[in-house]
């Protein structure tokens, strides 16, 4: 029997342009990041997640999505928790050349669990 490694769940306010890209990936990944994008940062709470959706990429893109999904947790210790405002405003940053390690340890597919117009 094969046990299923401990996973974390993660966020990710998106627009609708990287939202297209990861539903060519299949909802399995995440698309490599542009030049002027070296870090790419999940986050650690839903409500911030939300925040940045609604009220920036409405904003800036004419819609925003929340996304959720589950990487697996010993891969993930390797990033530290950082603390990018207040209390829960909290995110991962992965360098932009890690970011086909960090997909290859994705369990399941990316969720679309909010969407803002």
């Amino acid at each position: 029997m094969t046990s299923r490694p401990a996973t974390t769940t993660l966020w990710r306010p998106t627009g609708p342009k990287e939202l297209e890209l990861v539903r060519e990936l299949e909802f399995r990944a995440w698309p490599p990041r542009l030049p002027e994008q070296p870090i790419f940062y999940p986050v650690l709470d839903e409500e911030y997640a939300i925040t940045i959706a609604r009220d920036w990429n409405v904003k800036h893109d004419g819609a925003g999505f929340v996304t959720r999904f589950q990487v697996e947790s010993g891969f993930l210790s390797r990033y530290p928790v950082q603390q990018a405002g207040g209390r829960t405003i909290l995110e991962l940053w992965i360098p932009a050349e890690e970011l086909d390690d960090f997909n290859a340890h994705i369990v399941g597919t990316i969720e679309v669990v909010h969407e803002f117009h």
